[in-house]
């Protein structure tokens, strides 16, 4: 279950997690990190750098049929999934673990999911206690408690309930209510027009017909009902907020009693669904989305009981349809394919280890880091992030534009923000977690019930500091704007992204700048608005905010202007934040690799001379090719822009790159009005 800063600023990521390749393997061995194989010579540097630095990783690496995209952080997350893979393979294989021990679990979870033929001999049986449940419904008014107890099991239709760290007061951890219940990945999948979007959407009915017969309907009678879905999903859709509107904190916090919210949703009956979700003591809650939940109590009066109850069928059964018999798991695929592009299903160890790692991901992480997370790497990550950090309080100090009232506030956020390297100091609870060699979709069920009870269960009570929100072996990092803290998780460690071994110009132009924009973060259009504590609040000068929000829309104009497949264009006010995060970070990491002592001597390397080192090494950072089916989902979706306008895009506003490879203006790579804010 995610709480509301992971699922409305979950944009403060670096980049989107990605799932392994099948059987693609890439020897990322090197002396000094430059990977000048990766290199396309024959574009130049100044017209399209992206392709200049990784046009020979996009020839000698094309996308695997069961892949949307690949590149080097999908590389680095198959290497360690094989390396996880190892380790609960050897779980599974011993049936004398002592029960309720972690090795227990982590076998127990691999072993049922990869069992087949029991998984297939079951089919939707495992899940026929909760279809029966919905089926014996036999009134509008009983549907809260239902939608109470799906989300409890992981199912979040039509509507979401969560803890927060309440934005006035980051001491205090609340619930939250949040717009939910839609199985297209976003409400402009209903709206838009478009050839294309009417064909996912027709593609989008007959799946779920083709689902509903699944589970025993005549196709008559599943045509008609996966029309009733679509009607209610789409005009849930209508009521939801856009993407980027969500970006605005201040747009998602409406705090209101039960009372409040009880006037704005009546049929919702909220006391009853807190009580449903087992907290009843919740009185009060930040109602998110408010206009959502008047659509919500609107469809509850319009919307008849056999058509919510087909609704709810729908959602549980394509919740769970990744964990039930092949049928099932071939029509989930099938859907999936229409948005991602993928050509094959994944091998199945690798689906089992990606629900494995939502399971049970930090009882994993501690055996991952015992075995291969060196102290050595903490050690000097840490010193690099310090000397990033470093470097923005330099950078903050001598700001043309930032008035000292501002600099001072920035400068304190800065130094009140807490940076976290490779795993938590405290590790996660498993033992109420029951996990067992029976049917997988239980497991997984049980999974969901734990997380969603261990995160309301932080209502009300003191912010627990050391919760993490990724595991250790994840192959990215973020920032927390609530928290006011940085991670850098133990698996974007290790090259081709980072070692210590390597010279500082390939370790601060990939790794340095991922920890650059993990702090900048706390300083761009969202972060901003939060002060050291985590409370949103204004702590700029009238002036300098005006300065700032010019320069925030310069970014998103420039990145609006640049397209994917079939000349779709990117949301320049979705991708603002990570556009920022990615220019700043930049700037940092090339600051803080010039204050090194080490910088005076750094060596030319095959003719690169230090900095143009440090840019390919940030080039490299983003190697990655992309199916049209997904560039176009993910523009729609994703708050990070495509990777190509994450190298050039953010290289054309900044004049140390032009100067490190002579560019020559006019060049597609200078961007003739900079947008300049860090």
């Amino acid at each position: 279950m995610l709480s509301i800063r992971k699922a409305v600023l979950v944009a403060l990521c670096l980049c989107p997690l990605g799932v392994a390749a099948a059987d693609q393997v890439t020897d990322f061995s090197s002396t000094d990190g430059q990977y000048l194989d990766w290199l396309d010579r024959s574009v130049k540097p100044g017209v399209d750098f992206f392709h200049f630095a990784n046009g020979g990783w996009l020839k000698a690496n094309p996308i695997p049929p069961d892949r949307s995209e690949w590149g080097a952080y999908e590389a680095v997350d198959l290497q360690n999934q094989r390396f996880i893979h190892d380790m609960v393979e050897k779980a599974s294989q011993d049936t004398k673990a002592a029960p309720g021990s972690v090795k227990q679990k982590v076998g127990d979870f691999y072993a049922s999911g990869m069992d087949e033929n029991t998984i297939n001999r079951a089919g939707i049986k495992p899940l026929q206690p909760e279809l029966d449940r919905i089926a014996k419904l036999s009134s509008i008014e009983q549907l809260p408690d239902e939608f109470a107890h799906l989300q409890t099991i992981g199912v979040n239709a039509p509507l979401a309930v969560m803890q927060m760290q309440d934005y006035q007061d980051s001491s205090k951890v609340i619930a939250a209510a949040m717009q939910a219940g839609l199985g297209l990945p976003d409400r402009d999948f209903y709206v838009q027009s478009g050839h294309a979007s009417e064909s996912i959407r027709t593609a989008y009915v007959q799946h779920i017909a083709r689902t509903l017969q699944l589970l025993g309907d005549q196709p008559a009678l599943s045509e008609t009902e996966a029309k009733s879905v679509m009607a209610l999903e789409t005009s849930l859709a209508k009521g939801s907020m856009t993407d980027v509107a969500m970006r605005d904190p201040k747009a998602i916090y409406h705090p209101t009693d039960v009372a409040g919210v009880n006037a704005l949703a009546p049929r919702l009956h909220w006391q009853n669904l807190m009580a449903g979700m087992g907290h009843p003591e919740i009185h009060s809650l930040n109602v998110a989305t408010p206009d959502f939940f008047k659509t919500v109590n609107a469809e509850l009066a319009h919307t008849s009981l056999n058509d919510w109850k087909t609704y709810l069928r729908w959602q549980l059964v394509q919740s769970y349809a990744p964990y039930l018999s092949q049928p099932f798991v071939d029509e989930h695929f099938r859907m999936s394919s229409v948005l991602s592009g993928e050509k094959q299903q994944k091998p199945r160890w690798q689906r089992v280890l990606r629900a494995e790692d939502s399971a049970l991901g930090f009882a994993i992480g501690k055996m991952y880091v015992d075995q291969k997370f060196p102290s050595s790497y903490k050690v000097a990550a840490t010193q690099m992030v310090n000397q990033i950090r470093d470097a923005m309080r330099e950078d903050l100090k001598t700001l043309a534009w930032m008035t000292p009232a501002t600099r001072e506030a920035a400068i304190k956020k800065l130094d009140m923000m807490e940076l976290r390297v490779g795993y938590p100091d405290k590790w996660r609870d498993y033992s109420a977690l029951q996990i067992d060699r029976g049917p997988y979709v239980l497991n997984v069920m049980r999974a969901m019930t734990f997380e969603n009870q261990r995160e309301l269960a932080k209502i009300g009570k003191p912010v627990d500091r050391s919760d993490w929100d990724m595991t250790p072996q994840t192959v990215n990092a973020y920032y927390d704007p609530s928290m006011n803290n940085l991670n850098i998780p133990a698996g974007v460690l290790q090259p081709p992204l980072y070692d210590p071994s390597w010279p500082d110009s390939a370790n601060y132009g990939n790794t340095g700048a991922t920890i650059g924009h993990e702090m900048t973060h706390g300083f761009d259009d969202q972060g901003a608005q939060f002060d050291g504590h985590g409370n949103l609040k204004n702590w700029w000068a009238p002036s300098d905010l005006k300065k700032f929000q010019a320069a925030v829309t310069c970014i998103a104009d420039q990145y609006s202007q640049y397209t994917v497949a079939d000349g779709v264009h990117v949301q320049g006010k979705l991708v603002t934040g990570e556009a920022i995060a990615d220019q700043g970070g930049l700037i940092l990491a090339l600051h803080a690799f010039h204050a090194q002592p080490a910088f005076a001597q750094a060596k030319t390397i095959d003719g690169f001379t230090p900095d143009q080192q440090f840019f390919i090494a940030y080039g490299h950072s983003w190697a990655m090719a992309t199916r049209p089916e997904t560039a176009k989902t993910r523009v729609t979706t994703d708050p990070h822009p495509p990777e190509i306008y994450r190298t050039n895009g953010v290289l054309a506003n900044m004049p140390e790159f032009e100067k490190a490879f002579g560019v020559v203006p006019p060049s597609p790579m200078i961007k003739t009005n900079r947008c300049v804010i860090w």
